[in-house]
């Protein structure tokens, strides 16, 4: 068990090596700032026993990556704020928290910095909580210096995409599980939707779409996390499975694995930080069932007792994976142009 645990972890740093001159988006075409899967999908396929499909799989998909950006102008501790959702300085946020993380530890940096970009969980379609969730995930299990970096990376794309979705959640809200929640969310009306091009373009209709505002406050996250994200992630796995047959599977299956990263972060994140990213799972994972889904939540429910998807879900404390169509789904990833990236 020893000798596989160090085959596996030389073979994540050995993928992240091969992927530190590439850049945390690339595109082709028309189609740009797209999301580089490289590193979340090395890790994913380590942590589902992989380890061997790992480095021919990086040299593929590597040929179509970008390089790595550059730094520009240093992001100081003190006017950070400045920098943040600019996606023309993720080469300076990459370097800022690789200064962060070699004079903090990674767990005291990721308690600081996982609050103040919690309300922005839909950045990069979720991609930046994603990548940071698995970077945090392989760090767990033992700290090197390409495992570090992973996590700057991680937090930087998170950073420099940072946006907020309409409706900041107020003091007091609704006490729903997310499994109930969705039954008082209101998709787009079909004539207020653009099911074509990017995800961005939908999602910022939401910003003109008041029946949205109050989504965040519709869930009680102050109960039991593992609960919760159990929860979260089947009813929008449910929202995937009857949506999929009408084309919209890149998109939504963020709904999953969006909200699927914070079983990757939770453990390492005071309860406080646990319950606020929480709440903004929820309501990213919410924005995409509103902007994209057809199969609406009232029309769910009687499939649910039909499902094989446990209810019960894994605790927090143990790794999270995803399914072999899942992960290929995601891999195909989506753009990321607008400031919904």
């Amino acid at each position: 068990m020893r000798e596989r645990s160090v085959a596996v972890g030389a073979t994540i740093d050995e993928a992240l090596e091969m992927l530190s001159d590439t850049g945390p988006e690339w595109g082709y075409g028309e189609l740009q700032a797209l999301s580089n899967h490289g590193p979340m999908g090395a890790e994913a396929l380590c942590a589902l026993g992989r380890d061997e499909a790992v480095v021919p799989w990086v040299e593929r998909y590597k040929r179509r990556l970008q390089g790595h950006p550059e730094p520009r102008n240093p992001i100081s501790r003190e006017e950070w704020r400045e920098a943040l959702g600019d996606g023309g300085r993720i080469g300076d946020w990459i370097a800022f928290f690789d200064r962060e993380l070699d004079e903090a530890m990674w767990q005291n940096v990721l308690n600081q910095w996982v609050p103040r970009l919690a309300s922005g969980f839909i950045a990069a379609a979720t991609h930046g909580a994603i990548r940071t969730g698995h970077a945090v995930r392989s760090l767990a299990a033992d700290e090197t210096t390409p495992r570090k970096h992973e996590l700057a990376e991680g937090l930087a794309y998170w950073a420099a995409r940072y946006v907020q979705l309409p409706g900041a959640p107020a003091s007091s809200g609704e006490s729903l599980p997310p499994s109930q929640a969705i039954g008082h969310v209101k998709p787009l009306p079909p004539d207020e939707r653009e099911n074509f091009g990017l995800i961005t373009d939908t999602l910022r209709r939401l910003d003109n779409y008041p029946p949205f505002d109050g989504v965040a406050d519709l869930v009680d996250t102050s109960g039991d996390a593992s609960h919760f994200v159990a929860d979260l992630t089947e009813t929008f796995a449910h929202v995937y499975l009857a949506n999929a047959s009408e084309g919209d599977v890149i998109g939504l299956i963020h709904c999953v694995t969006g909200p699927s990263a914070i079983r990757l972060l939770a453990p390492q994140l005071a309860p406080e930080t646990r319950a606020m990213l929480l709440r903004y799972g929820w309501q990213a994972a919410a924005a995409l069932y509103v902007a994209l889904a057809h199969e609406l939540a009232g029309r769910l429910s009687s499939r649910r007792g039909q499902s094989t998807i446990s209810s019960t879900g894994p605790s927090l404390r143990k790794t999270n994976t995803r399914s072999s169509s899942q992960k290929r789904v995601c891999a195909n990833t989506h753009s990321t142009r607008s400031r919904y990236t």
